[in-house]
């Protein structure tokens, strides 16, 4: 039974009142205690932290390591504090402040669409600068995450070839100076707990080698009746070989295995123009034996040398996989009754990729003009082996209806063969940057990345070499104007080569090889952060060559054809109205169409290209209750447009606007310091369609921290 939400939030509220009494009292009678052990930032989470907004800096990339305010690019930053805060799991979650940053994915769910940003869809992950192929393997484990990174726009000079949507960087916790020792316990709804510990500090008496430890395990059923086991394990060593030379290894490993999640949906073959009621009666939306399971792992180790005055080198090298084993359910649903076709779609797939990268960045003078220079090579090995043999099956099992019980249930054998389809690309780049500093208030940049691509046996004979060879040069221009050192007026110009692509195993021309393209992209925007207000603001427009997906005589065909412009303007601002109360609000407006098709798609000239929302509102708050000390809540309120299924606009996903709430309560028991949190998403229930699944419904989080 779904409990009213109000219920939800005043039960919410009186669970973490009962506890929060007796502990205050407990903390009060140890008064003495309490003052002599501060709660750390770590655990207490209030008020406005400096450092923030566009004061942050931004670490990997071409550009090296500089603050926002310094960067002629639209980039996010979200740490750790605010992920705990809202208790984030997903991409859609860790950036829900943030308008152009949205995924269709929902929690308990595979992410199997990725992230969008300015409506364009993300294929660039990292993890230290490690690239990881995500796109259709679920999100990245957050328990060993510091912080996660959203550049916009195109990518191919900061990072080389990728799809022209921007980048999501991880950064991994790293060892800290003094001892630290946190535990945790949390519960997800329905019935969904785990535990993790966080650990660090100094291994050596001098503190030279330091190490960071994060364990976690979690099992159970969330919301929608998908049943969740994970486990996550990460370590970090940084040892100090000399005050000059630092060398650093990070490592994090996931075994993850979501059970009968909701089916994933297809719009192509659906008859009506309005879609049918949306239900969260998700026992009928599962297969009672489907699956997905994932084992991820990314590792990457390197050396940081100051090795003059001003002037610093970073080597790194890295290897990230990840192992997908597919029993996942698809359905093409066909009219506003409800009723489908079901496919179950079994495969299992190895992506591995290698990683090394030299850097170095300083500064140097030629007259007035001061230089920041950034240069450097990489060399990325990627392969992958997608199994078409005996495991591999793509079918029409079962039909049904959504309102109504599924019976089916998968009786073949799988047997997670990887063999059948190998790929092979090779990327190696060499790319340098210099900031000209030209005077107090004005900077330009100039950039360019040479790339060479190369994507081998993609009709899956190691034996022959079929794919193709090409290279790009990848340049970048850009103006900062700095009125004062807290503000700043950029443009920016920027081209990003998109690599080709295999077409993949759900569409008829299967095998196909899409040929690499260059996008490109105009930005300009403000930034500014000064007296309790941060703000992000920027135009822009991306030019980017059309991938069109249709359904012909019955078969789904993918193919490059005409341009696809994605231009609009977007903002983000944050104020701190008192030392308790910061207020935020954020908008993005596109305008994005499909242009210069040939005469087989001319009907699409024009059309919104598929999955691009016109509008994306968001508004949150964060409040410190004065008079209850290391109490806070916080809430936010996202509008999501309205977008088109696919590129023909004749099938649209509705708007809506989602609210989610949470609190925390940070207190001292016994000398040892206490974090209670607790969420709830989807606040008023809102029954919706996302992209490719039904909407999450609400569901809550409550969990206890304690600092030892």
């Amino acid at each position: 039974m779904r409990v009213h939400a109000l219920g939800l939030v005043s039960s919410l509220l009186v669970s973490v009142a009962v506890i929060a009494t007796p502990l205050t009292a407990h903390a009060a009678e140890d008064d003495d205690t309490s003052a002599a052990k501060p709660v750390p930032s770590d655990i207490v989470v209030t008020g406005v932290q400096s450092g923030e907004g566009q004061a942050e800096v931004a670490q990997g990339g071409a550009l090296g390591t500089r603050s926002l305010l310094d960067t002629p690019f639209s980039v996010t930053i979200v740490d750790r504090d605010d992920i705990d805060k809202r208790q984030a799991t997903t991409i859609g979650q860790i950036f829900i402040n943030d308008p152009s940053v949205f995924s269709f994915a929902t929690a308990g769910t595979t992410n199997w669409w990725g992230t969008q940003i300015r409506g364009l869809g993300v294929r660039n992950y990292y993890i230290d600068d490690v690239p990881l192929l995500l796109y259709w393997g679920g999100d990245f484990p957050l328990e060993s995450v510091e912080r996660v990174e959203a550049l916009k726009g195109l990518s191919g000079f900061m990072y080389g070839f990728g799809s022209p949507g921007g980048a999501i960087s991880y950064r991994t916790k790293r060892p800290t100076p003094s001892p630290l020792l946190t535990t945790e316990i949390g519960w997800r709804s329905n019935s969904d707990v785990y535990g993790r510990l966080d650990a660090g500090g100094p291994l050596t008496q001098d503190g030279r080698l330091g190490y960071r430890l994060n364990l976690s395990g979690e099992k159970g059923n969330v919301y929608n009746g998908a049943s969740v086991e994970r486990f996550v394990g990460s370590l970090a060593l940084e040892y100090a070989i000399t005050p000059d030379v630092k060398w650093y290894a990070t490592a994090t490993y996931e075994d993850s295995t979501l059970r009968h999640e909701p089916f994933q949906i297809y719009w192509s073959a659906y008859q009506d123009t309005v879609l049918p009621k949306p239900t969260y009666d998700y026992d009928k939306l599962n297969i009672a034996n489907s699956s997905y399971r994932t084992r991820t792992l990314a590792t990457a180790t390197g050396l940081d040398w100051q090795f003059a005055p001003q002037w610093s080198a970073r080597l790194t090298y890295g290897y990230t996989s990840k192992l997908h084993h597919s029993n996942k359910m698809f359905v093409n649903l066909l009219d506003r009754t409800g009723d489908y076709e079901g496919y179950a779609y079994n495969f299992a797939e190895w992506d591995r990729n290698h990683f090394a990268q030299a850097m170095i960045q300083g500064e140097f003078r030629t007259g007035p003009v001061r230089h920041e220079i950034v240069a450097g090579a990489s060399l990325m090995l990627n392969d992958a082996d997608f199994g078409l043999n005996d495991g591999y099956h793509w079918g029409n099992d079962f039909n049904g209806n959504i309102y109504r019980d599924q019976p089916f249930r998968v009786t073949r054998d799988i047997s997670w063969s990887t063999d059948g389809s190998p790929s092979r690309e090779r990327q190696s780049a060499v790319f340098a940057s210099d900031t000209l500093h030209l005077g107090e208030h004005i900077q330009a940049v100039l950039g360019a990345r040479y790339t060479t691509y190369r994507l081998l046996d993609t009709d899956g004979n190691a034996a022959t070499n079929s794919g193709y060879r090409t290279s790009a040069v990848t340049p970048t221009f850009a103006l900062i104007y700095k009125p004062t050192a807290y503000a700043s007026l950029y443009a920016s110009y920027v081209e990003g080569m998109e690599p080709g692509s295999r077409v993949g195993a759900t569409y008829a021309n299967v095998g196909e090889v899409l040929k690499a393209t260059v996008s490109k992209q105009y930005e300009a925007g403000v930034k500014y952060e000064h007296g309790g207000l941060s703000l992000a603001g920027a135009a822009f427009r991306i030019e980017r060559a059309a991938t069109i997906d249709r359904l012909t005589d019955g078969k789904r065909f993918l193919s490059q054809d005409g341009l696809t412009v994605y231009q609009g303007v977007e903002a983000s601002a944050a104020y701190d109205v008192s030392r308790t109360l910061r207020v935020g609000l954020g908008a993005i407006h596109l305008d994005p169409r499909i242009r210069r098709v040939s005469p087989d798609n001319a009907d699409l000239a024009g059309n919104i290209p598929g999955q691009a929302a016109r509008w994306q509102v968001t508004a949150n708050a964060d409040y410190s209750f004065a008079a209850v000390p290391g109490l806070s809540v916080h809430g936010n309120f996202r509008y999501f447009g309205k977008a088109p299924t696919d590129d023909t606009d004749r099938l649209y996903i509705p708007g809506r606007t989602l609210a989610n709430f949470g609190l925390q309560y940070a207190t001292v028991i016994g000398g040892q310091n206490v974090l209670l949190t607790g969420n709830v998403n989807n606040l008023f229930d809102k029954k919706y369609w996302g992209l490719g699944n039904i909407g999450e419904g609400r569901n809550g989080a409550l969990a206890v921290k304690i600092a030892w």
